[in-house]
């Protein structure tokens, strides 16, 4: 078996006895917009059809913003992209990006998995979610149960998020947009606030 494999929500709940709920847990703190991001992503507005494929969604869209969000924490994280990560053989496979705690030994070791990103293909966010809480179980178990894990789902405009403490999976029910472009990267500042405060 493999994240893959997991279809909705409900059917990681079950496999691993999770609760849900469904609150505002998410905040966004006041940051200052990268002008090279900001023409970046107005040039594949305008330019590039960012539509005609999972791999173009990934790479022109939602990958820019996420290194974007990520340059300010790089001493502490390591940014991974397309990494196999396994617990065990159903809890096995390869996330889009995640973030993990940076390793001791440089950035071509990893550290423990904190942060997992998935696209929600043909903006499909059920099963998006249903293989992102199955990686955010999987960095839990890495994690010896301790970390609260931290899960985004988007189709590169619409950003989700989510978090997973001990047997409680809670969907932050604001949405955030690319429209909103402060918004969102302020909301994943924020989450690597929280991560700090758990290494």
């Amino acid at each position: 078996m493999a994240f893959t494999d997991f279809k909705t929500i409900s059917e990681v709940q079950e496999r691993f006895f999770i609760r849900y709920e469904a609150a505002t847990f998410m905040h966004v703190n006041k940051i200052e917009l990268n002008p090279t991001l900001v023409d970046e992503l107005a040039f594949m507005e305008e330019f590039i059809d960012t539509r005609v494929s999972e791999f173009s969604i990934r790479e022109g869209l939602i990958f820019p913003i996420i290194k974007e969000a990520y340059r300010k924490y790089a001493e502490k994280f390591s940014l991974w992209s397309h990494r196999f990560i396994k617990y065990d053989d159903v809890l096995v496979g390869t996330p889009d990006y995640f973030v993990s705690k940076r390793s001791e030994l440089g950035k071509t070791v990893l550290g423990k998995p904190l942060l997992l990103m998935m696209e929600a293909k043909k903006n499909d966010f059920d099963e998006g979610w249903a293989q992102c809480l199955a990686e955010m179980v999987a960095a839990q178990k890495l994690n010896g149960n301790e970390a609260t894990i931290y899960g985004v789902v988007t189709d590169g405009q619409v950003w989700q998020f989510g978090k997973l403490e001990q047997n409680l999976y809670t969907y932050n029910d604001k949405l955030f947009t690319l429209d909103a472009l402060a918004d969102l990267l302020g909301a994943l500042d924020y989450l690597y606030e929280k991560l700090e405060e758990q290494i």
